[in-house]
């Protein structure tokens, strides 16, 4: 199995659903007591926030290639950004390193398309949802992305992600706010929610919905299992290239 290069700390909540569905994966598929060859590099959150929220995508590059620089030189075979907000820089670092990166875009766009769904909601980071990056990816594997049109609906899943669910903090309240957005995006058509922040399914989960609903955190950490226990060629559908 190659060894997993994780970037986490993005948060470090979501970080610990990484490393679950990771070994969960790991043995579901190999059994007995196996479990994954896995690297985590955690970054301070505060430093990676800042520079999202000054709109500093040079910094937020840096600080997130100098944690896969550190995985590498750890003996890492196949790198993870542990944030789907982190794939604003993905193509800048999968430049700066010869390691494959398995993209969070591609394999839930893959998942999607898999279900012939070709419209979802994505609930995010204001980033993930105001700028295309995201949006964009999952159009490129013929899936459309629609967004809460009321900048107040984007602002406050951005507050509650940093000082809510970013520190652990689940909120009854909160959650009952998440459903009501995403309500208003299936009843604009949406066929199903990606949750595509990695924090958002600490709140949010298939049973809140009728709809099928899309945990960004476990099909990540699947996908990159499959790669990691694969002889054969890498999945480029899977790799940020």
């Amino acid at each position: 199995m190659k060894k997993i290069g994780l970037v986490g700390g993005i948060s470090w909540t979501s970080t610990v659903d990484y490393y679950r569905f990771i070994n969960e994966e790991t043995n579901r598929i190999l059994g007995g007591v196996n479990f994954a060859e896995c690297i985590i590099y955690s970054l301070n959150f505060e430093k990676f926030s800042s520079s999202n929220a000054a709109y500093d995508w040079e910094g937020t590059f840096k600080l997130l290639l100098t944690a896969v620089k550190n995985l590498e030189k750890a003996g890492a075979e196949v790198i993870m950004l542990g944030a789907n907000t982190a794939h604003i820089v993905a193509e800048l670092i999968a430049e700066k390193t010869d390691l494959p990166i398995i993209d969070i875009r591609s394999v839930t766009a893959e998942a999607i398309r898999k279900q012939n769904i070709s419209k979802v909601g994505l609930l995010g980071t204001s980033y993930t949802m105001e700028l295309d990056f995201y949006k964009n990816k999952l159009l490129s594997h013929g899936v459309e992305a629609i967004v809460p049109a009321e900048k107040q609906d984007r602002d406050y899943i951005e507050e509650t992600l940093v000082q809510e669910l970013g520190k652990g903090v689940v909120a009854e309240t909160t959650k009952r706010e998440y459903i009501r957005i995403a309500n208003t995006l299936i009843n604009q058509g949406a066929e199903a929610i990606v949750l595509g922040c990695t924090e958002i399914p600490l709140l949010l989960s298939q049973e809140d919905f009728n709809v099928p609903v899309f945990n960004t955190t476990q099909i990540h950490a699947e996908s990159t299992v499959k790669f990691a226990l694969s002889t054969e060629a890498a999945d480029k559908n899977l790799i940020n290239e």
